[in-house]
């Protein structure tokens, strides 16, 4: 398990706007999970434990090799990408036809007795199933849903309702990889360099010309989730604070403590990048760039707020 600080410029901007002691970034917490073998909806390699890790995350990134380098086996001797994530799919798939299954079977009594909720249920375990059996992912086929229909299938919990992207393994970060490839939502890493400049200081990465593609993988989760970020500032700490998109005030708040929600009376916010060209906090109030806002305010992503509670 590790945590991983989500790349933003702007957090060091305004903590030098601030003069704060402390900078806190936005992080993202990954779990790296053994990988998953062909059969493994059946009980091989890992089988059910490893499907199980998978359950408990909110998405799922698959790492995927795509260099050459004999010196380096894959568990099916050949180098295919394309096959790869096709055999993680389908072992997905699998285990996710099984869940449905399953609750076809504890369903079915009710729906045929006419219970207007199991018929519901019915409905969408037999679309969900129809579009699983023919090679498609849940996420895909619950996107066209109704909130209704969205709901009954985010309570089976499968695993390929979840969204997810790919990490494309590469010995050339910037080599073509195909169209089949490159249409998947991914990230490219050269994971052997990312490994090296672990160990290199700041000045000798910049002095070999070298940059990390790592704040891309951050980057990426963290749209993936739909999340934003807004910040609080000033000379103890610039902060990032982690919300999902849509988030109103209080609800915003609540991501720093539970009073924030619950005693809110109205934040004063200003965009970043207004406040950076303010140059300070006091210069902006006396410029009318302040703006107060109530409970029903929509945070955006980049606002820097002060809660009134």
């Amino acid at each position: 398990m590790g945590i991983v600080e989500v790349s933003d410029s702007r957090l060091s901007q305004l903590a030098a706007l601030s003069r704060s002691k402390k900078i806190i970034p936005a992080v993202i917490e990954f779990v790296d999970i053994a990988g998953l073998v062909k059969g493994a909806s059946e009980g091989e390699g890992l089988g059910n434990k490893f499907l199980g890790s998978i359950r408990e995350v909110d998405a799922i990134v698959e790492v995927v090799r795509v260099f050459e380098n004999p010196n380096i086996i894959h568990v099916h001797n050949r180098v295919a990408p394309t096959e790869d994530i096709e055999i993680i799919n389908v072992e997905l798939i699998l285990s996710d036809l099984e869940t449905l299954t399953k609750r076809k079977f504890k369903t079915a009594k009710d729906a045929r007795a006419g219970t207007k909720s199991a018929v519901a249920e019915m409905s969408v375990l037999e679309k969900l199933e129809t579009a699983l059996q023919a090679g498609s992912l849940a996420h895909a086929v619950i996107q066209k849903f109704s909130d209704e229909e969205r709901k009954i299938a985010q309570s089976l919990q499968l695993l390929t309702a979840k969204p997810f992207f790919y990490v494309y393994n590469v010995s050339d970060i910037d080599a073509d990889l195909g169209s089949e490839l490159e249409s998947r939502p991914h990230v490219k890493l050269d994971i052997k360099i990312e490994e090296e400049l672990l160990e290199m200081s700041a000045e000798e990465i910049i002095e070999m010309g070298l940059r990390s593609h790592l704040g891309d993988l951050s980057q990426r989760a963290y749209a993936l989730l739909n999340l934003i970020t807004y910040f609080t500032t000033g000379e103890d700490e610039t902060r990032a604070w982690t919300i999902v998109r849509g988030s109103t005030a209080p609800i915003a708040g609540a991501a720093i403590h539970t009073d924030f929600q619950e005693k809110f009376i109205r934040a004063e916010v200003i965009h970043c990048e207004k406040l950076l060209e303010a140059k300070s906090w006091s210069a902006a109030r006396d410029a009318g760039l302040l703006r107060l806002e109530g409970k029903e305010y929509i945070v955006q992503d980049g606002d820097v707020v002060v809660f009134k509670i």
